[in-house]
């Protein structure tokens, strides 16, 4: 029973290394019909199956457009200190509920209203330790501070807003920033220059190189949001002699674009 066993293994086995020599054989035959020039090949003498890539051009271009701001966010801030937590809180909102109205009252519609910040802080005292012994802080009382953030669509009022806000208790700023309602045409036009630059850039690669373009083969903008930049211009606003001065300048869009082009050589 052992024997006919051995028998059959030894038989599969030589029939499996009979097929393998006869592929091996098939594949040098025609390994070698294709270097003795069988085979489809290129205008330049290369196989079908290891062709180069195709030789592209990738630039990238940058466009900026500017336009006047007509839209100004502010970020305001009442702060208060007291002894207790409650009197810290009832004064930073008497402050801040003041300049909510003022705010209304000037012209600034609720939607244009957002709290961004909100905090009670406990306030300590750390006495000098002259004598090298540790001791503990002391608490010396709390701080409230309460943030809006301000839509001004106005700006000949952004001075006399400025001014009256800081009167009824604003207290902390944290910046202005000037930018569009409706950014969306001056974002367009920056969108062209971009296109434009890139293509520009690609046609001195190409002249450079010799060649030619081709095609166009991708062309796709950088992901992120195209945002306001500050141009600082010699011209200012002029507001009440009675407001705070503002000069509101230029806000520059910048948008750039990536563009692949094939290559004709």
């Amino acid at each position: 029973m052992m024997s006919t066993r051995v028998a059959r293994t030894i038989h599969v086995v030589a029939m499996a290394a009979a097929f393998a020599g006869a592929f091996a054989a098939v594949a040098a035959a025609q390994d070698n019909a294709d270097g003795q020039g069988g085979g489809q090949r290129d205008g330049k003498g290369r196989p079908d199956g290891i062709r180069g890539r195709q030789a592209v051009i990738k630039v990238s271009g940058e466009g900026r457009s500017t336009t006047a701001p007509d839209m100004a966010i502010l970020q305001l801030s009442v702060v208060k200190d007291a002894k207790t937590a409650r009197e810290a809180l009832d004064a930073n909102n008497k402050a801040m509920a003041e300049v909510l109205t003022a705010l209304k009252e000037g012209g600034i519609a609720e939607r244009d209203l957002q709290t961004s910040g909100f905090s009670i802080n406990p306030q300590y005292n750390y006495p000098p330790n002259n004598d090298g012994g540790n001791r503990p802080p002391e608490l010396v009382g709390y701080q409230v501070v309460n943030g809006v953030t301000v839509r001004v669509r106005d700006l000949g009022k952004l001075g006399e807003i400025l001014d009256k806000s800081v009167s009824l208790g604003v207290n902390q700023g944290g910046g202005i920033e000037f930018t569009n309602d409706k950014p969306e045409d001056v974002i367009t036009e920056a969108r062209k220059k971009a296109v434009a630059d890139a293509i520009a850039k690609a046609r001195v690669l190409a002249e450079a190189a010799g060649v030619s373009l081709g095609r166009l083969i991708e062309l796709a903008e950088q992901p992120s949001r195209p945002e306001p930049l500050p141009v600082v211009r010699s011209m200012a606003k002029e507001f009440a002699a009675d407001a705070v001065p503002v000069a509101t300048g230029e806000t520059a869009y910048t948008v750039t674009v990536n563009v692949t082009f094939a290559v004709n050589q």
